[in-house]
């Protein structure tokens, strides 16, 4: 009878994991497909670092534009122009400027736009609960990488369930870093030229420049 009984159990334990993976992969998908539809993104967002055992929490704004698989970010005094092919990390205050062509297994060089598709490739997700996010009712979705030896745990989406919109990420580090980016505005469909993600070096003709490619 024990044994039927957690036999029972763990039968009940999985249906409703498996609704749960079903309700989440139901909005990331809906999201990645309204995503997916406009022609493009700008929106400005905070970064925050945070650290509880070492008390450390730092917070920085910055402004990204999406065109495609393309986008300029602007964080911490970096400015990082992708024009579909070739980076150009241009660092402010050194007045000096990488170009390579990133590695697309590299995580740290991994496109921006992906945080939209992030789920689709290499995670199991799970829907958490309904709840609020800067006064508006939110989806709360966590994802676990399937490679045990990444960095972090998890990373936790909060998206808008009006407008299924994304207003935060937060990664969870082993390590005990832990990284959020919050959207605080979005505007989308904007007329943006393919220049804007291109490093302009006749605007900047004073930078050091070092390709790498």
């Amino acid at each position: 009878m024990k044994y039927t009984l957690s036999f029972i159990i763990t039968l009940f334990t999985l249906s409703v994991a498996a609704q749960s993976s079903e309700k989440a992969k139901a909005i990331l998908d809906d999201l990645s497909a309204k995503t997916k539809a406009y022609s493009s993104i700008s929106a400005t967002f905070s970064f925050t670092l945070e650290n509880l055992q070492e008390e450390i929490s730092e917070t920085y704004n910055g402004d990204i534009i999406l065109k495609g698989n393309k986008y300029k970010v602007n964080l911490m005094d970096v400015d990082t122009y992708f024009d579909g092919e070739v980076q150009y990390t241009h660092l402010l205050d050194a007045d000096e400027v990488n170009i390579e062509i990133p590695d697309p297994d590299d995580e740290e060089s991994l496109n921006p736009a992906t945080i939209f598709t992030i789920y689709e490739d290499g995670y199991t997700f799970n829907y958490v609960a309904e709840g609020t996010a800067n006064g508006k009712a939110c989806h709360e979705i966590d994802l676990y990488p399937v490679n045990r030896d990444k960095p972090f745990s998890r990373i936790k989406l909060l998206i808008y369930k009006d407008n299924l919109q994304l207003y935060s990420i937060r990664q969870v580090g082993k390590d005990g870093n832990n990284y959020t980016v919050i959207i605080k505005d979005m505007k989308t469909n904007q007329a943006v030229d393919d220049k804007a993600f291109v490093f302009d070096q006749a605007a900047h003709p004073d930078v050091d420049v070092i390709d790498m490619r």
